[in-house]
């Protein structure tokens, strides 16, 4: 088994009309023993940009403090708040540094980014353990069941969809792809950004 297996769990992202959901199971296990079904595996990072992090869960806990920690000084030495784009590569360069040690965890982010118009156009990106960047203009996906996640998103997702479509979507998607996957459900939490606000729904899955 890789070690990225470990403790299972899986993160989709994906983009609709002037919105972004983000969504993850909440098993947390050692191999196929199951240790909790409230595992938090989705952080937010601001107002605007959501971090899922799948994979090994010591060092899930470790890199969530760790970009938090790299958020703040951003935000003080800058003055400002970090956009999506940049907030990507904060985590791609955070991996790279290890890439010799790395750590076993595949982010996905999603949020929202300021055009110079002044309006917001949803972004999305996720890497692999050593910060190889994959921007997406629909999903991307990590975790145990990424390849069931691929297979069912191809023919769920549609382009410009609206932030309660996109919500049954990205909700559907996930809950069908780790129910054919033994190291991920047990539930699922789901985040809807749009500008206005950011919907978070807990959803029951199977247990079996």
């Amino acid at each position: 088994m890789s070690i990225m297996e470990y403790n299972g769990g899986s993160v989709i992202a994906m983009v609709g009309k002037e919105c972004v959901a983000i969504a993850s199971d909440l098993r947390l296990g050692n191999q196929s023993l199951g240790i909790s079904s409230h595992f938090q595996k989705i952080f937010p990072m601001s107002d605007r940009i959501y971090l899922g992090l799948p994979g090994l869960a010591t060092d899930v806990t470790t890199l969530k403090e760790q970009f938090r920690l790299r958020l703040n000084m951003y935000t003080i030495k800058e003055e400002r708040e970090i956009e999506p784009e940049t907030f990507a590569h904060l985590v791609s360069s955070t991996l790279y540094e290890r890439r010799f040690g790395p750590y076993f965890i595949e982010p996905v982010m999603a949020g929202l980014q300021k055009t110079p118009s002044g309006a917001y156009k949803p972004f999305i990106a996720a890497t692999d353990l050593i910060g190889c960047l994959n921007f997406a203009k629909d999903f991307v996906v990590a975790g145990t069941a990424s390849t069931k996640l691929f297979g069912v998103a191809e023919g769920l997702w549609e382009p410009d969809l609206e932030p309660e479509d996109l919500f049954e979507t990205c909700a559907q998607t996930l809950l069908n792809a780790v129910d054919r996957d033994a190291y991920s459900g047990w539930g699922a939490e789901v985040y809807v950004v749009t500008k206005d606000k950011v919907i978070k729904r807990t959803l029951k899955g199977r247990m079996d």
